[in-house]
């Protein structure tokens, strides 16, 4: 491919990216296109400067038009970093918002500047999870079984060599692709070997996919995992009393229906005394509306092209009680755990205004607290890999995960957890 066609494709890539092309048919392409241009921004950049750089140099294959759309797409790129770096301050104004000015002097510790800045270093090679985890003294535990399931009902456990022997606090992560796809050891990775480093015990889940497994499988090994880690997390340092859940997308949805629904015995066959409650939860780009009560067009059409057919295998005109139940947004009680959601403003293949909705709703109903981050410019997927982005995010969970932490073992009521009485 020429000079002029690499420019050309860059600055495609760099204009869906700030502006993501709209429409439901063109959600997954512009999704995939703008979400690996907009994380490796600094990457692409980088490589677009010296592509042009090169042929600057070359008095014979000079091309100006090539060169000004490197001009352009560097401008876009540019741009791009400075909204992912200003993911710091809008998680920070989030958290602020939500659980108050003074969360900070809850913390272990108050964070350093240095401690929130761009990490630089363990960013320039995305991809090196293993070294990573390595040098962060992260090990993993893989392959035990919780359910019946053969791999699908596998977990890993994440610990590290300062995990106490006793009353670590637990995460459970939950993976997504869109019920039908997706692996334990492929999402979630950054956020889960940061906190093991620093003495959390870890639980990434596999879980039955549809078509073959039609729903309600996939929340019923969710609610399995849970109450296998509230039996068994102890032999790994972990406090069975506390779990943190988190997932993104498919996992999203699934963990935040998990938060609303604790002890639901229809989501417990076999095992309906369990105790499936978690403590709090942190969905990214969720799937909260199933049943279209939220006017969104796109959820009505992957209600029935997508869901229908191949999740949960019956329409919205057979059974709509089996997406009441299945959908966060109508499952929200006043007993709702402490949430802190985050979305993208730019998703492409989950619609923020599903979010809002849901945080609305949790503020209406819940007597918990409840955090918002609205990520201006964030694709779907923006946490899988290391990013200028992902990286603000994961310290930001950290903060809120720690101050909620702290707070339940010092007896802290939910009550008293939520920062003030109104519900904005």
């Amino acid at each position: 491919m020429g000079f002029l066609r690499r420019q050309l494709v860059t600055a495609a890539l760099t204009a869906n990216a700030i502006r993501p092309l709209p429409g439901f048919r063109t959600g997954i392409p512009a999704f995939f296109a703008g979400w690996l241009t907009g994380e490796l921004a600094p990457h692409v950049m980088g490589l677009t400067v010296a592509d042009a750089a090169v042929n600057a140099a070359s008095s014979r294959k000079r091309d100006l038009r090539g060169l000004a759309l490197a001009g352009l797409s560097t401008a876009g790129l540019a741009y791009l970093l400075r909204q992912s770096q200003q993911v710091a301050a809008t998680a920070e104004e989030a958290l602020v918002e939500g659980i108050g000015v003074d969360y900070a002097e809850q913390l272990d510790a108050v964070p350093t500047p240095a401690e929130l800045a761009t990490p630089w270093r363990s960013i320039a090679n995305p991809f090196a999870y293993g070294r990573s985890r390595r040098k962060a003294g992260v090990q993993v535990h893989r392959d035990i079984e919780f359910a019946p399931y053969g791999g699908r009902g596998m977990l890993d456990i994440y610990t590290s060599e300062v995990t106490p022997a006793a009353g670590a606090p637990v995460l459970l992560q939950v993976h997504g692709g869109a019920w039908i796809l997706g692996k334990k050891d492929q999402q979630g990775l950054p956020l889960m070997q940061h906190l093991a480093a620093k003495g959390w015990v870890c639980v990434a889940i596999n879980y039955r996919l549809a078509p073959r497994d039609a729903w309600p499988a996939q929340i019923v090994d969710v609610k399995a995992a849970i109450a296998w880690v509230k039996t068994h997390i102890a032999e790994f340092g972990g406090d069975p009393d506390y779990i943190a859940i988190t997932g993104g997308s498919a996992g999203g949805h699934l963990c935040a229906l998990a938060a609303v629904t604790p002890n639901d015995k229809e989501f417990q066959p076999g095992f309906e005394d369990a105790d499936t409650s978690v403590q709090v939860a942190v969905p990214h780009y969720g799937v909260y509306d199933l049943t279209g009560s939220t006017g969104i067009r796109s959820v009505t059409q992957t209600r029935d092209g997508f869901l229908a057919p191949r999740v949960m295998q019956r329409t919205y005109g057979e059974d709509p009680g089996v997406y009441r139940k299945a959908s966060p947004l109508e499952r929200v009680g006043e007993d709702a755990p402490d949430f802190f959601v985050l979305h993208g403003a730019s998703d492409t293949l989950v619609n923020v205004g599903q979010a809002r909705a849901f945080v609305q709703r949790l503020r209406e109903v819940s007597r918990h607290s409840v955090v918002y981050a609205e990520l201006p410019g964030a694709q779907h997927a923006f946490d899988i890999f290391p990013s200028v982005r992902s990286a603000h995010i994961v310290r930001a969970i950290d903060r809120y995960l720690h101050w909620h932490w702290n707070g339940w073992r010092r007896g802290l009521t939910p009550t008293r957890l939520k920062r003030t009485p109104d519900r904005r």
